[in-house]
């Protein structure tokens, strides 16, 4: 059973709150600790989302969706009905190449959008998995960080997961490749959050294409002993996904070597479809 339970993970400038919904998705809150107020990510179940606020306190103000498949868009409406029954309006966010339900506010690179006081999001196109999907890069606003260093955050939705790579469902691998060039370049430190629990099988593909990796075959046992207590295997960071993530290594000799070609787009599409003949089997 999926964890029934919701997670904290706090920066220093914004808390975010992992939401399980589904069999195996995630919501997220992303909460402005100052004006307590929040935006939610992909809220498929509305109640789930609604009680994950009430418990912390906060007002949900953004719904940012990545995409418009169901298992992600498919509580927006509900979501924002039952916002309108407590009186609250809400900003309803999505790629503005995808058909979003409820959309209020279609997005596109590098469009900002304010959350609180504190927290700045930062829209990154990364479309494949769907034409419009847009991923989310969160960032505390400078003014209010005044210490500085504080860490990012980046949504991916299903373009990448922690160890993996969404289905090319409406795009190319040159596109794929593109928006994982893009989530590669982010800092580092930067928290990743994607839209689905799908670690354990990504690590396993991962070791299998990669076998010589000792990076990968510690993170093979961290995520075991995690869902093993039924803890979530997000955040990973961006420095985790370099070093154990095929999709994103497709730069590496390890990977080219295995997917024979040193082209990083063709090596992409190797690895992609190599790993759903892999899942067929294994």
């Amino acid at each position: 059973e999926f964890d029934q339970m919701t997670t904290v993970q706090t920066a220093l400038l914004f808390k975010i709150v992992i939401v399980p919904l589904l069999r195996d998705n995630y919501g997220y809150l992303i909460i402005c600790p100052k004006t307590k107020e929040c935006a939610v990510i992909d809220p498929v179940e509305p109640q789930k989302i609604i009680a994950a606020a009430e418990k912390e306190d906060v007002k949900i103000t953004h719904i940012l969706t990545t995409h418009d498949h169901w298992d992600h868009a498919g509580g927006n409406l509900k979501l924002i009905a039952m916002l309108k029954k407590l009186g609250q309006s809400v900003v309803c966010v999505g790629g503005k190449n995808d058909k979003i339900p409820g959309m209020t506010m279609g997005v596109k690179e590098d469009d900002m959008i304010k959350i609180g006081e504190s927290i700045v999001v930062r829209v990154l196109d990364t479309p494949c998995h769907t034409q419009g999907h847009v991923s989310f890069y969160c960032i505390p606003d400078t003014k209010a960080d005044e210490k500085g260093g504080t860490k990012g955050a980046v949504f991916t939705g299903d373009t990448m997961f922690v160890g993996g790579c969404g289905n090319f469902n409406s795009g190319t691998s040159t596109q794929m490749y593109a928006a994982f060039k893009k989530l590669g370049n982010l800092p580092k430190n930067t928290l990743v959050y994607c839209g689905h629990e799908y670690t354990q099988r990504n690590l396993a593909y991962a070791s299998y294409a990669e076998p010589d990796n000792k990076e990968l075959q510690a993170r093979v046992k961290w995520a075991a002993d995690r869902r093993k207590i039924g803890i979530p295997t997000v955040p990973s960071t961006i420095k985790d996904e370099w070093e154990t993530n095929p999709f994103l290594r497709v730069t590496f000799p390890s990977i080219q070597k295995y997917a024979g070609t040193s082209d990083p787009a063709k090596a992409l599409k190797f690895v992609r479809s190599d790993k759903d003949k892999w899942g067929r089997t294994h």
